[in-house]
């Protein structure tokens, strides 16, 4: 009688739990790295449509939430605001690091963002596809008349570089036999989730501040242009 007491004794039985899934492990892994495409691993997107609700729960444990974006085919953990201290809230920690953006790169990602508007607006093809050249032609625009060809594609390089390292540009492999190929570079469309309309139209006030600026330096001399 002792033993089936203590069988069925509830303060005995371990806590509920889920079932562990290999396949949430996976996700969580890839998800604290970086962005999950679907296009990229089909399989493991199923996977995050099917345990979303548990990725969600195990992210909140680590002050994240999960931005995902069927329609686009991209999702990515992101920091939870900070509360508001005036209230006495305590200043929580960062998993994910802010980091601020120098100016080239601001401007860079500005103008992909507000060219893949206009490229969306055309209503063809979903994926835009520029050359290093092309990028460099709509970063001319806001450069002082008489920049250096080299210094140009030189900062030019430098930047995409750190837009490609931030998930924002990917390479494409060269043609076959186009050993001149200069690059080119897919716009990742998850863009379109850190760039919205609202910080693109203040940046958009920044930049006319910025023409405006060059405008008046117009008729300097060297580097005072």
């Amino acid at each position: 009688m002792n033993e089936a007491l203590y069988e069925d004794d509830p303060m005995e039985t371990p806590p509920s739990a889920l079932p562990a899934v290999p396949e949430l492990s996976q996700l969580m892994v890839h998800l604290l790295k970086g962005v999950l495409y679907r296009d990229d691993d089909e399989r493991l997107w199923e996977s995050l449509l099917r345990l979303q609700a548990r990725v969600r729960e195990q992210a909140a444990v680590l002050l994240l939430d999960l931005v995902l974006d069927e329609a686009e085919g991209h999702a990515f953990l992101k920091s939870r605001p900070d509360p508001d201290e005036s209230e006495g809230a305590p200043r929580l920690p960062r998993l994910v690091a802010r980091r601020p953006l120098s100016y080239p790169l601001s401007l860079m990602l500005a103008l992909l963002r507000k060219r893949m508007a206009e490229f969306d607006a055309g209503g063809g093809d979903t994926r835009l596809v520029l050359s290093r050249d092309e990028i460099a032609e709509l970063m001319r625009v806001f450069l002082p008349d008489g920049t250096n060809e080299a210094r140009l594609i030189d900062q030019v390089d430098a930047t995409i570089a750190k837009v490609v390292d931030l998930g924002f540009l990917r390479r494409l492999k060269p043609a076959a036999g186009s050993a001149q190929d200069r690059g080119h570079y897919e716009v990742r469309r998850i863009l379109k989730a850190f760039v919205d309309a609202q910080w693109l139209a203040e940046f958009d006030a920044r930049l006319e501040v910025y023409r405006t600026a060059l405008s008046g330096n117009a008729g300097k001399e060297g580097g005072d242009a």
